[in-house]
């Protein structure tokens, strides 16, 4: 993911992520900032563990959000509707893979919430991308940008949508 460009998030992400940073100021936030108070009542600060625990929390608090507020300042906003036939965001495919002879399930989602390990692929990815409006017996060529390319079939298209137990990836 790049924060130097226009991050793609859904509607969804957004909301995610405005709640995210709403609970790190109002719930973290005065957290870190108590422990920090306490740490520091407690004498000397060079041998003060504690101290610096506290300060390191509330260090990396603030710079997530700021990292945050950074991606949602970049962002472009996109639509997650497409035709009932062919592959949107946040749909689940079932994907025939020809020279292996395997079939994989992915979930296309944003980059922010891409993590290949669970089958989510971002829609920007080389296979994501790819699969973006295609429909189901589609034979589709996937161009990785080495210039190597693979092929592969839609085998199956769910309407999954969004999911409220999705999360944000952690930086």
């Amino acid at each position: 993911m790049s924060i130097h460009g226009s991050e793609q998030l859904t509607k969804a992400d957004v909301a995610r992520i405005e709640a995210e940073i709403e609970h790190r100021r109002m719930v973290v936030r005065p957290a870190t900032l108590k422990a920090l108070k306490e740490a520091r009542a407690m004498g000397d600060l060079s041998e003060n563990f504690e101290y610096y625990a506290a300060k390191r929390d509330n260090n990396i608090n603030n710079s997530r959000i700021r990292y945050l507020e950074k991606i949602l300042r970049f962002a472009t906003v996109i639509e997650e509707e497409t035709d009932e036939t062919r592959v949107g965001m946040n749909n689940t495919v079932d994907v025939w893979f020809e020279e292996d002879d395997i079939v994989e399930t992915y979930r296309i989602v944003t980059s922010i919430r891409s993590d290949s390990r669970k089958g989510l692929i971002s829609n920007e990815s080389p296979l994501g991308a790819a699969l973006m409006g295609h429909r189901v017996g589609d034979r589709i060529e996937v161009k990785m940008e080495n210039g190597g390319s693979y092929f592969v079939e839609i085998r199956d298209l769910k309407k999954t949508g969004e999911s409220e137990d999705d999360r944000i990836k952690q930086y």
